[in-house]
């Protein structure tokens, strides 16, 4: 039997997908500030790829915490407190004048951050049924890439004219949208079930651990969201000043190339999504993390001014592909009564990888090139790639099953 809530995910798609687009915007905008930042702050290199880094740190906090109460009060009140945290943190970044405001900042709006991906993600999975996930959870991945060009034709429009502080405050109007849907939103199905038949209180963690089954799949998802979150994150961070350093961009052109780059990422994830529920999760993720793999060293090496936009829109449609197969690979990978626990827990140990990526291409700048520490990112994507198609089953429990609730509290 399928939950009702089958028939009615569409109001929630809207909602999650619009605070992605002001999370992916959150996250973008540093990106595209930094060359300012680091001239109106003073900051070395690394300092400002720590920026990002120590937002990930706040998100790797948050999203531990944030799943254990995902699987104790609820989804839904998780993703409307998350939502307000950040939405109020980013637009006070307008407000900071030095780098260790900034930074504290971003520290504590990576908590949102984290909790909004992670749990609003899984969330929608649990409502959609499971022969529309693939391409529901990747359309719904699309929503950072909007955020992505929203923020890049924002800079376009207005860092060179107005500076960096306004796009902060204005990325947050998306969130009032999500804040008056997410309101109106029940529990999904499966997670009350399986609330109401919990006899006892148990550490998730402690679940997940004594399970040599689900520990498993933990540790797998584990080294891949590490190596994702590596090759994600370091290019993500560093390619509007590589597009500006290296092949010696103005602001503005270098803005309008990032936002080709994701406008190609949308398609990316949606036609990922689309192909997975029409084969496999496994084959589309294989071929797409080999694929990315392969692409980054050379688009890296043969990027020029005359063939730049053509290798951004090919790199943004590849390096897309894995993150939007992840929310609904792994959340059918995990039962109900840990998959908050399990799937935003994922979420930060990856931020080992997000944390370091970005100060490693900056050592490798300061070194070498920012595009050498870019190129040498593809060895991530390869370990991305192999680990769960070797070692993950394939659609192990359905989200969207009331049934699946019940079984994962008796057991």
């Amino acid at each position: 039997m399928e939950s009702t809530e089958n028939r009615n995910w569409i109001p929630l798609f809207i909602a999650v997908f619009a605070a992605l687009v002001v999370d992916g915007m959150d996250l973008q905008l540093l990106n595209l500030s930094l060359p300012v930042l680091r001239e109106e702050f003073g900051l070395t290199q690394v300092q400002a790829g720590s920026l990002s880094s120590i937002t990930l740190v706040g998100m790797g906090i948050g999203g531990l915490l944030a799943g254990v109460l995902a699987d104790r009060i609820g989804r839904v009140k998780v993703t409307i407190g998350s939502l307000v945290l950040f939405s109020v943190l980013t637009a006070c970044l307008a407000f900071t004048h030095s780098y260790a405001q900034f930074a504290v900042v971003r520290f504590c709006s990576g908590f949102g951050i984290a909790a909004l991906y992670a749990i609003g993600t899984l969330l929608v999975a649990e409502y959609v049924p499971t022969e529309k996930r693939g391409l529901i959870l990747g359309t719904l991945q699309a929503g950072w890439s909007v955020g992505y060009i929203c923020a890049a034709l924002l800079s376009a429009a207005v860092l060179p004219v107005y500076g960096w502080r306004p796009m902060f405050v204005l990325s947050v109007i998306p969130a009032a949208l999500s804040f008056l849907i997410l309101i109106r939103t029940q529990e999904p199905a499966s997670f009350k079930v399986a609330l109401a038949n919990k006899t006892k209180k148990e550490n998730e963690y402690l679940v997940i651990f004594r399970d040599a089954s689900i520990r498993g799949i933990f540790f797998w998802w584990a080294i891949a969201n590490i190596a994702l979150q590596f090759g994600y994150y370091g290019a993500n961070t560093w390619l509007p000043s590589y597009l500006a350093t290296d092949l010696g961009m103005n602001l503005k052109d270098m803005s309008l190339y990032i936002a080709g780059t994701y406008t190609a990422m949308v398609f990316g994830k949606v036609l990922a999504g689309f192909m997975a529920d029409r084969f496999s999760r496994k084959g589309v993720w294989f071929v797409g993390g080999m694929a990315t793999a392969a692409a980054i060293p050379l688009i890296v090496n043969f990027v020029n001014t005359g063939n730049v936009i053509f290798l951004m829109v090919l790199f943004g449609f590849f390096y897309a592909i894995p993150y939007a197969l992840l929310a609904a690979f792994m959340s059918e990978s995990f039962p109900v009564n840990v998959r908050g626990t399990s799937v935003a827990a994922q979420s930060s140990i990856g931020k080992i990888g997000s944390i370091s990526a970005p100060i490693f291409v900056g050592m490798m700048a300061q070194s070498n090139s920012i595009g050498f520490g870019i190129a040498t990112l593809g060895i991530a994507y390869a370990i991305c790639a192999l680990v769960p198609t070797i070692f993950v089953r394939e659609k192990a429990f359905d989200p969207s099953k009331v049934e699946e609730g019940a079984r994962a509290s008796a057991s």
